[in-house]
């Protein structure tokens, strides 16, 4: 069997998480509701007249859709190679999600990605510019023959 690859498997859990915040917050422009309503009126301000949390998720979702699976060209940047940048930018992707009545389940799949990326970049773990590939072993020509 082989080894796990933390990365690959944290990019699908953020691909999804990306996925249905899209989702929720297109659905959150016809049934704005903020999650935490029962406690407090007070946030209800972020979701009406002006959706400005609907589109706060709509954004943040489409971004990191884009940044996990690169379109043409984002693979070559470097924050697409940062497990570091993920670490401070899905949290607060999850944030948002969370606020919003219909992105509780991205907010969740956001942590456990995150969870996933933290214990992948403890590892030493690094994330290839083109998306589902391994690292390149060196090549043998940079190894000491035994004589």
């Amino acid at each position: 069997m082989g080894k796990l690859i933390k990365n690959h498997w944290a990019r699908l859990l953020v691909l999804t998480a990306s996925i249905a915040q899209v989702a929720a917050s297109l659905e959150g422009f016809f049934w704005p509701k903020i999650f935490w309503d029962f406690l407090t009126t007070n946030l209800d301000r972020a979701v009406r007249p002006i959706p400005f949390l609907q589109i706060l998720n709509l954004l943040f979702g489409l971004t990191i859709l884009a940044w996990e699976w690169p379109f043409a060209g984002i693979g070559k940047l470097r924050v697409h190679g940062s497990i570091e940048a993920r670490l401070v930018i899905y949290p607060l992707s999850s944030l948002a999600a969370l606020l919003l009545y219909q992105g509780t389940n991205p907010g969740i799949y956001y942590l456990v990605g995150v969870g996933v990326y933290f214990w992948a970049y403890s590892e030493g773990e690094i994330i290839c510019p083109t998306p589902w590939t391994l690292p390149r072993k060196a090549s043998s020509s940079t190894h000491i023959s035994k004589v």
